[in-house]
C-alpha cells in the first residue's frame, strides 16, 4: 500500500512540477493523473498493485471536501456580497454546458432526414 501511495503522489507531483516549469494552463494533478493513464496503458499489470490503495483513497473521498466546506463557511460574507454574480455565472455556465452537449449529441448522432417512419423496427 505505501509503495502504490507513493506512486500516485510521485505522479501528482511530477504533474505539479511540469505545470510550474513548463507554465501549463492546467492544474498539476490533472496532468499527473494523464501521467498515471500513461503509466497504466504502458504497464498494466501495475492497476493491480494500486487499485486497492486508489479504491481506499475513493472510499473516503468526502473527507477531501472538509477544507473546501470549511472556506466556503469562512467565506460566507463574501459569498453573500457577491451572490447575485455566483447565481448569474451558475446558470450561465448551466446553459452553456446544456447547449454545447445537445450540439455534440446532434453533431454526433447520425440522422437521416429523408426516411419516413412507418412504425416498423429497424
Amino acid at each position: 500500500m505505501l509503495g502504490a501511495l507513493t506512486t500516485l503522489l510521485t505522479l501528482q507531483l511530477v504533474g505539479e512540477v511540469l505545470v510550474r516549469m513548463v507554465g501549463l494552463p492546467i492544474p498539476g494533478p490533472v496532468l499527473g493523473m494523464a501521467l498515471l493513464l500513461a503509466v497504466l496503458t504502458v504497464r498494466p499489470a501495475w492497476r493491480a498493485a494500486l487499485q486497492p490503495t486508489a479504491d481506499g483513497l475513493l472510499r473516503h473521498l468526502s473527507l477531501l471536501f472538509v477544507p473546501a466546506g470549511v472556506g466556503v463557511v469562512q467565506h460566507l460574507q463574501r459569498l453573500g456580497d457577491e451572490a447575485l454574480a455566483i447565481a448569474v455565472a451558475l446558470t450561465v455556465s448551466t446553459w452553456v454546458g446544456l447547449l454545447v452537449t445537445a450540439a455534440t449529441v446532434r453533431a454526433l448522432i447520425p440522422h437521416d432526414t429523408t426516411a419516413v417512419d412507418n412504425g416498423e423496427p429497424r
